[in-house]
């Protein structure tokens, strides 16, 4: 009898089952191709075995050989190529000996882009900085194809997004200074669990609305710790903000949206995203643009402020409208 001994390319050799082991020990005969991770693991274990080109015809002849040879019942186990996809022979059985753990395959993009940086022209002259319009790019087609309802397309995108941040780590693992992908994952392990202490620690909470207080609060001390280890909470610098972090690079309607968050999660008074303080002018028509250009701006603020009021996100609303209007121009092209 043929058993295909079936491993994971991302668990570390010699970390298998009990039934492989079993399986190993047991055997006539073990075969396995030139080079298979497992090798060194059988050295180690004591575990004879002999080297063949590939599964088929070759070890099953092989198989018979050993047989005969050592007067056993002709159990062999093949060492398939750690592969997805082992090619199993009519009636041999296929035997699981490691398994992947859910998120193992990232495994598998750290190595292709290790690869990539070091063969492709185009990817080994990458930098941080021709790389940084992606960053932009890649999040806002994988919003649009969330939006658009296409699992497939959105699964795709994500991966454009999961690409942008494997790329940035692998060339900063080049600089001496740098980090790695490992370092990045840890950065952000630490955080969560940092800022979640209701479910990592044995902080009591009543709601959503409390964990959101708390993140808030985390981040504050954070800051605050930051800073004071940088030695910049000098007398003369700004005292902390609840604005602190927010990125002005981000779309301008975001970015207003999560000015007035943070400024309300904070206890600050809705009546300043008016701008003016002018409670009277807030009851205009924000349609009519007849007056002062510089009122547009103001205007706009004072509609996020009215989108976020009635429980809207504006972004997703400009979106949905640019949508609409979209679809009516073309309906008026095809008539």
């Amino acid at each position: 009898m043929l058993i295909v001994l079936a491993t994971s390319p991302r668990v570390a050799p010699g970390l298998l089952t009990s039934a492989a082991w079993q399986a190993l020990r047991s055997a006539a005969v073990v075969l396995a191709p030139a080079g298979h991770p497992q090798l060194l693991a059988l050295d180690e274990a004591g575990i004879a075995y002999r080297v063949v080109s590939a599964v088929g015809d070759a070890v099953h002849a092989a198989v018979q050989a050993a047989a005969q040879a050592s007067g056993q019942d002709g159990t062999a186990v093949w060492l398939a190529p750690p592969d997805d996809a082992p090619v199993v022979p009519p009636g041999a059985r296929l035997l699981h000996g490691s398994a992947d753990l859910p998120g193992a395959h990232l495994i598998d993009l750290v190595a292709t882009m290790d690869r990539l940086r070091r063969e492709c022209p185009w990817d080994a002259r990458q930098t941080h900085q021709s790389l940084a319009p992606h960053l932009v790019e890649e999040p806002y087609e994988a919003l649009d194809a969330l939006e658009s309802g296409d699992q497939e397309a959105f699964r795709e995108e994500l991966g454009d997004v999961l690409l942008q941040v494997a790329f940035h780590a692998r060339i900063a693992a080049e600089r001496d200074d740098g980090y790695d992908i490992d370092d990045v994952a840890d950065g952000i392990v630490a955080k969560l669990v940092r800022r979640h202490p209701h479910v990592f620690a044995d902080v009591p909470i009543s709601g959503a609305d409390e964990v959101t207080r708390n993140w808030d609060d985390i981040k504050k001390q954070e800051k605050r710790e930051r800073a004071e280890r940088a030695g910049t909470a000098a007398a003369s610098a700004d005292p902390p903000s609840a604005l602190d972090g927010v990125p002005f690079a981000q779309p301008a309607l975001a970015l207003a949206a999560q000015l007035q968050r943070r400024a309300e999660r904070a206890g600050i008074p809705g009546d300043l995203a008016r701008l003016d303080g002018d409670p009277g002018d807030n009851d205009g028509d924000p349609g009519n643009i007849d007056g002062d250009p510089g009122d547009i701006g103001r205007d706009l603020f004072r509609l996020v402020a009215r989108a976020r009021a009635a429980g809207c996100d504006p972004e997703t609303e400009l979106r949905a409208a640019a949508r609409r209007y979209r679809d009516l121009v073309r309906d008026w092209e095809r008539s």
